[in-house]
């Protein structure tokens, strides 16, 4: 089997193409996916291998963020439901209690690897290190001072520490639906503002006065705005920093460089696990689903020489993806006390 061109990828980028096409396309045999859009770039690669390698039709996937795969894929069992949600972030009790009460009470959870995300600017601009003590008073709604919580008076990052250049604080970031939200919340502004005096507790509200402009799923639209603002930095994951070095290159946080060894170590401290959620109940009904996820979660696409590798994926290793493909196969029902903690 040989990889396709990345730029031959067919998929379905707006919820109003895939939610048109959504009942036709399960009439057709058609997996749908949504999620995440740091996983979108691995997950329409599998797609299209899959299509065209194989005599099933070529999934279609949609980039909704990881919040809003799951919104959609909990609403039910129905055939004009998703059949594969990705996710940048792990499933929250909620949200399978959300799908429970919906009828969909069989749901097996994989991981495909790890991503780090990164604090990224022009590749024209100087190159920074940032603490994320330093960019949590950049981002956060409220900032401490003189004993309280106040509005963020911070206008530039040499506001913040003298030793930051005098630049403008500019970031475009995921919305709220993103499962890289969500992870940026938790591994910079909960321990940043848990290491700096005056918050009570970890502190994870982003400010909404223009200086953090949330910038939708398409995270390719973020490193085009890069590269026309050397004053901005973007906040995604590590694969779009891959696919645009060019372009863009990324802060370097706490000292450690966003580089694949350095995240797969641990040392890069912003790093998550990637993950897909697969509804069991379509398994019988979508022609193809059980064969797909059996490529995704093949050597040849997460192993340590698989071709998502090259897209940018940190392999996970392989008695990791061992256990990852005996999952899929029992079928290994997620429950609230897997994704409790």
């Amino acid at each position: 089997m040989k990889p396709r061109a990345q730029s031959s990828l067919r998929v379905a980028v707006t919820t109003a193409a895939v939610l048109g096409a959504a009942g036709a396309a399960h009439a057709q045999d058609q997996i749908r996916v949504v999620g995440s859009s740091t996983v979108y770039p691995f997950s329409s690669y599998v797609a299209e291998e899959f299509g065209a390698t194989t005599d099933y039709s070529t999934p279609v996937v949609e980039s909704t963020g990881s919040g809003g795969g799951f919104k959609l894929f909990c609403q039910g069992v129905d055939e004009d439901t998703p059949d594969v949600t990705n996710a940048s972030r792990r499933m929250k009790p909620s949200e399978l209690k959300m799908c429970q009460e919906n009828g969909v009470e069989d749901v097996t959870e994989n991981v495909i690897g790890a991503d780090g995300i990164v604090f990224a600017q022009s590749k024209q601009g100087e190159t920074i290190d940032l603490s994320r003590e330093q960019i949590t008073l950049a981002v956060a709604a409220k900032v401490p001072k003189d004993g309280e919580l106040v509005d963020n008076p911070y206008n530039r990052w040499s506001d913040i520490d003298s030793s930051l250049p005098d630049r403008e604080i500019l970031i475009y970031g995921p919305p709220t639906s993103s499962g890289t939200r969500d992870a940026f919340e938790e591994l910079v502004m909960e321990y940043g503002s848990e290491h700096i005096d005056g918050y009570d507790e970890g502190y994870t509200t982003i400010r909404q006065d223009g200086k953090y402009v949330p910038s939708g799923e398409n995270d390719n639209l973020i490193v085009q705005k890069l590269a026309q603002n050397e004053a901005a930095f973007g906040i995604f994951g590590f694969s779009f920093l891959e696919e645009n070095r060019d372009k863009v290159q990324a802060a370097t946080i706490d000292g450690a460089e966003a580089k694949r060894d350095q995240i797969s170590s641990g040392e890069y401290p912003i790093s998550r696990s990637l993950f897909f959620y697969t509804k069991n109940a379509h398994l019988e009904e979508v022609d193809g689903m059980e064969e797909y996820v059996d490529m995704f979660l093949s050597d040849q696409m997460i192993g340590d020489r698989g071709y998502l590798k090259g897209i940018g994926l940190i392999p996970m290793p392989q008695d990791q993806i061992e256990k990852e493909r005996s999952e899929w196969e029992e079928r290994v029902k997620v429950s609230a006390s897997d994704l409790e903690g």
